[in-house]
């Protein structure tokens, strides 16, 4: 029997607009793999798996796919009129006709036991459908939709009068019914709880075929991947690393240690290159003062003196123009909030007091203390009422009760969607504007690696929702407040700036309230913790 196809692509390039996002990029995901595709906003994950789908075209490169490839597609390819039930017999059609295949080639075969053409059917038949689970398919079909919360959803409801999230996960339920060869994904814990995530990584682990899958959830790629690629732009190109999301950390952080000690390196030999050409040839012997008797010694002393001064500042200069011209950039300063506003709020002392809180249908909450050094994560489903209460802190949202705030309190808050009031303002000038000369020197925009140096010229009305919510995160980290409110923060990025964003967090002065789903910010969280169960 045949072993099952990988995936391979060679050398892929995509040009978009006028950008090149995908340049020279290669990846091979083998039967068994599980790779996880990381990156900035823009660095080319969605691309990636695009071509590798066959649903986009490379201007250069190649890719070879196995014919039994599925793709989470942002919308699903059946018509509004159809049924649950028709997506679900569509997922299982090939388990179906495995077990009617095999039938049928079993019963020819008891007439023709020895017919090799027969038996090799059989056998890739049988393969065919081991790899689809054929005969447990209908159990399994719905223990998937109940997995992914759709185990209430009548069979007979029309596509149409699901709501988006219900079709998204209707998409994703027939993809791990088919148990294609190969299994493409792009951002697939979208819209899922945190019984579905769990869910859908128990899925993929069991998965006999290659799986890609573009994600920012850092808890499922953990859960899931057995290789990371960071399609972020590194001199050799994206990266690979074996292992889950925490190996990848762990290497990432070997590699800044490595960069780190290097680029100190490198500049301690160049201060000490420097001093040696500036220095070293001025001290040169016939400087002193010529003996009475020994004047032609000397003048040979001399020569030999300076030949050899000379030789060593001309392999220091040439040393020196070598370093200069290939030295190690300086590493990235990590997001941090650098200015000393946060901590301008005593180190003790309650911030806010909420007494019995009541916002009709929304939120309900007795008592609530937010002090001067706090770190408050607040917890709970779609609804419970989280984005309601930042907006009570913050104080834009009226609601019955009491509501103590501290005089002068200076809060800042990142809403799910950012608006800014000059929406006809470039983002460099919305930056120079808000922190005004002084602070927009001292902490540069592009320095924070929140906003592409490509977009300081766009207006922040035509930003994506992304776009925005980065550009008013940064104005935060530059200029923080006393109390600081975040409603989902990790939403729009990458790993690597969640993290960045986490430890900023836990190390910083002034008080941190923080509303999200993310469950891997959740599982490492190290302050409070307030669950909202609903109003």
């Amino acid at each position: 029997m045949s072993a099952p196809a990988a995936l391979l692509a060679q050398d892929l390039v995509r040009t978009l607009g006028t950008r090149r996002v995908l340049d020279g990029v290669s990846l091979t995901a083998a039967p068994g793999r599980r790779i996880g595709l990381i990156g900035e906003n823009g660095a080319g994950k969605s691309t990636l798996l695009r071509l590798l789908a066959g649903t986009d075209e490379p201007d250069g490169g190649t890719v070879t796919r196995p014919a039994d490839l599925g793709f989470l597609h942002q919308e699903m390819p059946y018509d509004p009129a159809h049924t649950v039930a028709d997506v679900v017999d569509d997922a299982l059609r090939e388990a179906r006709t495995d077990l009617a295949e095999l039938d049928r080639i079993g019963r020819a075969l008891t007439e023709a036991p020895d017919d090799t053409d027969l038996l090799t059917a059989y056998g890739e038949r049988l393969e065919s459908a081991e790899r689809h689970a054929a005969w447990d398919a209908d159990r399994r079909a719905g223990l998937v939709l109940a997995g992914l919360g759709l185990g209430g959803v009548g069979h007979d409801r029309a596509l149409g009068t699901l709501s988006g999230g219900q079709r998204g996960r209707l998409a994703l339920a027939a993809l791990l019914l088919r148990r294609p060869a190969a299994l493409l994904l792009d951002e697939p814990t979208n819209h899922l709880d945190d019984a579905a995530a769990t869910f859908l990584e128990e899925e993929l682990r069991g998965m006999p075929g290659a799986v890609v899958v573009a994600s920012h959830d850092r808890a499922f790629l953990d859960a899931v991947c057995t290789d990371v690629v960071d399609l972020d732009p590194a001199l050799d190109g994206p990266t690979r690393y074996g292992g889950t999301y925490t190996d990848y950390l762990a290497a990432k952080r070997a590699e800044r240690e490595r960069w780190e000690r290097r680029f100190a390196e490198e500049q301690e030999e160049l201060a000490a290159l420097r001093h040696s050409v500036a220095v070293t040839s001025r001290r040169v012997a016939h400087d002193r003062p010529m003996p009475d008797r020994d004047k032609m010694g000397y003048g040979r002393r001399s020569q030999r003196i300076e030949r050899q001064v000379s030789s060593r500042v001309r392999a220091a200069t040439r040393r020196l123009e070598e370093l200069e011209r290939d030295q190690v950039r300086r590493p990235p300063a990590p997001l941090r909030f650098r200015a000393p506003a946060l901590a301008a709020a005593s180190s003790d002392g309650i911030l806010v007091a909420l007494r019995g809180i009541r916002v009709p249908g929304r939120l309900s909450l007795e008592r609530l203390d937010v002090t001067a050094d706090d770190r408050l994560l607040v917890t709970g489903p779609n609804g419970a009422g989280k984005s309601t209460l930042l907006a009570v802190l913050a104080g834009t949202l009226a609601a019955d009760g009491e509501v103590r705030r501290r005089r002068r309190l200076r809060v800042g808050m990142l809403a799910q969607d950012t608006v800014f009031a000059r929406p006809d303002r470039t983002v460099r000038e919305t930056w120079e504007r808000t922190l005004g000369p002084e602070g927009a020197e001292a902490v540069p925009l592009v320095s924070l690696g929140l906003v592409a140096p490509r977009d300081l010229g766009a207006r922040v009305g035509e930003l994506s929702v992304g776009q925005r919510r980065r550009l008013a995160l940064a104005l935060l980290v530059a200029d923080p407040p006393q109390l600081l409110l975040l409603d989902e923060p990790t939403n729009h990025l990458s790993p690597r700036l969640s993290d960045e964003l986490e430890e900023a967090l836990g190390t910083g002065p002034g008080a941190v309230v923080v509303a999200s789903h993310d469950r891997w910010l959740r599982r490492r969280w190290a302050g409070r913790e307030l669950a909202l169960r609903g109003p």
